[in-house]
């Protein structure tokens, strides 16, 4: 029957988008045969994952033909992220793979000689066919939306392709490429509009209420007007010959992420908590007895106050061994779909992302856990103590993996993009280098007994185990094994509100090229500024200081633009 479908090839979330779409008061189908695909009014192709992946999807569903003829009959079509690179000719990421080869034009590796790859986080969007046409498809340009990728199309000032589908281009530090496609009734943006906040479900709205036709009707209104010009619906020539874009200029923001601890407590309702040094319970005034998990809030309540309170991400780490599977995992897994029905900036789940065995002896490998998430909700997993025996087994391998690691299998299906490395590491202090075989630091205090310097171990179990591994080497392996981000802890900082470790985050910043997150030790919005200026880092996180209000997450993000740190601002909130 006709009506607005949505093609899922089955890789990573697509919850979000479908619950952005109903926000909208619209239904949506879901694509279940090649058939579907030409009934549809309106088609939206989203993306996540290798582009060689999406590619062979389409092929063994049967469902490239059938795309290539709903596209030539210039119907309303969405693609996000790979479902709009999969409509250019072919992609380095997989270069055996031919792409649709509806837009002239090949995807490349994205590489910045001065920012991290992946491009993950939030930026802004120049107009390329004029602020008009960007207004149609719902695009502001004072917004900032939500990037996750590695291979992007190169913006090329004067190219032909960039005149006749580019709409809108990005820059990100060294690299200029294009962030939105439009010609007659197609229209793609390589960011997810459905994690860019309110800003992004705006552009969803758009599409759904037809901006990308009703631009489309002017085109041909202009083309009729100009037949000589033999130029196709969408061309720049055509829609403004004197229209100058706006200057490049990199719009990157830093972001500031929530983190939401959440277990089960003694009565069995799962709650956010947050304790000092990794101890999450009340002091008891019986020596004898334990105090109860101390409880600031129900996760999904606070993930949405967040979220209406600006956090760029938010991030549920699950820290309690309350299941026997995560398979089975009803409550996380309800948590995430809860919270993604009314928060649309991405989501990170942590905890238990790692080979599992039912009771029954049956063996649920980390790709399909982790895939279990990716359909409820979560964009991306957090990898804790089994990234510490994947990097151990790095090195035993002479500093190769064998591909069997959760983070290999994950990446491999969803991009590194999906995969976070959570570190807990702490300190140990030697009187000189030579005491250890680690790499060390100076850090900025002595220690105890006055060792002039040290090496962060990393621990598993919570912090509760040391490996004889130091972070450098964690993080370093974790990067070649196919992880896109850090999440750097501080065992001796957490809790203790005095700033995070910046010797810690400097060193692991300078150490690799993907994106590092600083967390633990927040005590004021100041020390956000402090970790952005003098580390580079891409985000920071806070919990209980959000939790208990202590540092509204307002008050930091109007203190580091007071201090001239570029963010994103806070959307109004949806009107619908």
């Amino acid at each position: 029957m006709p009506g607005t479908y949505l093609l899922d090839y089955g890789a990573g979330n697509v919850r979000s988008l479908v619950n952005a779409v109903k926000k909208l008061g619209h239904d949506i189908t879901y694509v279940k045969d090649p058939s579907d695909i030409l009934k549809a009014d309106k088609l939206i192709f989203p993306g996540v994952g290798a582009f060689g992946s999406a590619m062979t999807s389409l092929h063994t569903k049967g469902y490239a033909e059938p795309l290539k003829e709903y596209l030539a009959l210039n119907k309303p079509f969405m693609g996000i992220c790979v479902g709009m690179q999969t409509l250019f000719e072919g992609s380095d990421e997989s270069p055996s793979v031919p792409g649709l080869g509806i837009i002239p034009g090949k995807v490349t590796l994205f590489e910045s000689t001065t920012k991290a790859v992946p491009h993950m986080g939030w930026n802004t969007a120049r107009s390329i066919q004029g602020p008009q046409r960007a207004l149609d498809c719902g695009l502001e340009a004072d917004r900032a939306y939500y990037f996750v990728h590695s291979f992007a199309v190169p913006f090329v000032e004067g190219s032909v392709e960039a005149k006749e589908w580019c709409l809108t281009s990005t820059q990100y530090g060294d690299q200029v490429f294009i962030s939105s496609v439009r010609r007659g009734n197609i229209f793609c943006t390589q960011f997810h509009p459905e994690k860019s906040g309110f800003a992004g479900v705006n552009v969803l709205k758009a599409f759904l209420d037809g901006g990308a036709a009703k631009g489309a009707e002017a085109d041909l209104a202009l083309l009729q007007q100009n037949p000589s010009q033999g130029l196709v619906p969408g061309a720049l020539s055509i829609l403004n010959p004197t229209f100058v874009p706006e200057a490049s200029a990199d719009g990157f923001t830093k972001r500031v992420v929530a983190c939401l601890d959440v277990r089960a407590n003694d009565q069995g309702d799962l709650v956010v908590t947050k304790g000092d040094q990794y101890d999450v319970r009340e002091q008891s005034e019986d020596e004898n007895s334990k105090g109860d998990v101390r409880n600031l809030g129900k996760p999904v309540e606070l993930a949405r106050r967040y979220f209406e309170e600006g956090a760029d991400e938010i991030t549920f780490l699950n820290i309690t061994s309350f299941r026997n599977c995560p398979l089975l995992d009803m409550p996380m897994l309800e948590v995430l779909r809860r919270a993604s029905e009314t928060v649309f900036v991405p989501l990170t789940i942590g905890g238990g992302i790692k080979d599992v065995v039912d009771p029954d002896g049956k063996l649920h490998p980390a790709l399909e856990v982790a895939g279990e998430y990716f359909r409820n909700g979560a964009d991306k997993v957090s990898i804790g103590s089994d990234a510490v025996y994947a990097a151990e087994k790095f090195y035993a391998l002479g500093g190769k993996g064998d591909g069997t690691s959760a983070i290999e299998t994950i990446a491999h299906a969803y991009g590194s993009q999906a995969v976070v490395i959570s570190v807990d590491p702490k300190k140990v202090y030697v009187n000189s280098p030579s005491d250890t075989t680690h790499h060390v630091i100076e850090p900025a205090q002595l220690g105890p007994n006055g060792e002039r310097f040290c090496w962060y171990q990393c621990t598993v179990s919570g912090g509760r185990e040391g490996r004889d591994m130091d972070v450098r080497q964690l993080v370093i392996a974790c990067q070649a094994l196919g992880a896109g981000e850090i999440l750097l802890n501080s065992m001796d900082q957490d809790g203790m509100k005095q700033g995070y470790d910046l010797a810690l985050i400097q060193d692991v910043r300078d150490a690799i090229r993907i994106p590092v997150i600083a967390s633990s030790g927040a005590g004021s919005p100041q020390h956000f500024v402090e970790v952005f200026e003098k580390t580079g880092v891409e985000a920071a996180l806070a919990a209980g200081i959000f939790h208990r209000r202590e540092v509204p997450l307002e008050t930091v993000k109007d203190t580091l633009k007071q201090s001239g740190i570029r963010i994103r601002n806070v959307d109004a909130p949806l009107a619908v």
